[in-house]
């Protein structure tokens, strides 16, 4: 009975929800290359590579991961420098408006069998540097089937870290991108914080509610009260 209960105690240890990987401190990510890294996983919906998606205005990133608002600069911030995004390494790829009622589509059409879950593709390099010159040769859209093939094994000379997260109708695959031979990670903290972001948000239930993200509909959303007259 003992033997038993030991290696029941054992797969309850070795079993990790993938929401649980933000345990590991910066230094122990699993850098891998980039032909070695997993890439975005879709099962048997083969028609859901065709979907795309887009790459987020600056803005949308911090709306997405229901942050708050920077504090407000002041009149020598302003002048001396323009107002930085909130994560200026990150680059985020959101389905398209297409690809959300496509989903729905999909859906209906196939009697429930089709799959209305969307993805989500974070990138956190190592430097604005490195953003801005993946930024110039990827596509502004791409189908989710060549993300694989063009974004993840399309980058030679470096190597990424994987992260997957599912909240509900919405899985977010976030990737830290460095160069090969790199120590450690120069935007840790950026990385830290967007994972941590992920890790607190409610579920999405619909993800139609990201065409209104700043009222995220979830487990805990609950409408304003209705004001009396």
């Amino acid at each position: 009975m003992e033997v038993k209960e030991k290696s029941k105690k054992t797969k309850k240890q070795k079993h990790q929800h993938p929401n649980d990987q933000t345990t590991k401190p910066t230094s122990d990510f699993a850098f891998k290359p980039c032909s070695a890294v997993k890439g975005l996983r879709f099962g048997g919906q083969f028609v859901v590579k065709s979907f795309t998606v887009r790459r987020a205005l600056p803005l949308e990133l911090p709306r997405l991961l229901s942050l708050p608002p920077p504090p407000p600069l002041s009149t020598t911030t302003k002048s001396s420098s323009a107002a930085k995004p909130q994560f200026p390494s990150t680059t985020v790829f959101l389905p398209t408006n297409f690809t959300i009622l496509a989903h729905h589509a999909w859906h209906t059409l196939t009697l429930g069998l089709g799959t209305k879950k969307s993805k989500v593709i974070l990138f956190v390099f190592e430097s604005e540097t490195m953003k801005t010159a993946v930024d110039r040769l990827w596509p502004p859209e791409i189908p989710l089937g060549e993300v694989n093939k063009r974004l993840i094994r399309g980058l030679t000379g470096c190597e990424m870290a994987r992260f997957k997260f599912r909240k509900g109708c919405v899985t977010f695959y976030v990737y830290a991108v460095r160069r090969i031979g790199s120590l450690g990670f120069s935007c840790a903290d950026d990385l830290r914080a967007i994972l941590q972001s992920v890790v607190t948000l409610n579920d999405f239930l619909d993800h139609t509610a990201m065409l209104a993200m700043p009222n995220q509909r979830s487990i805990n959303y609950t409408p304003p009260a209705a004001m009396a007259h």
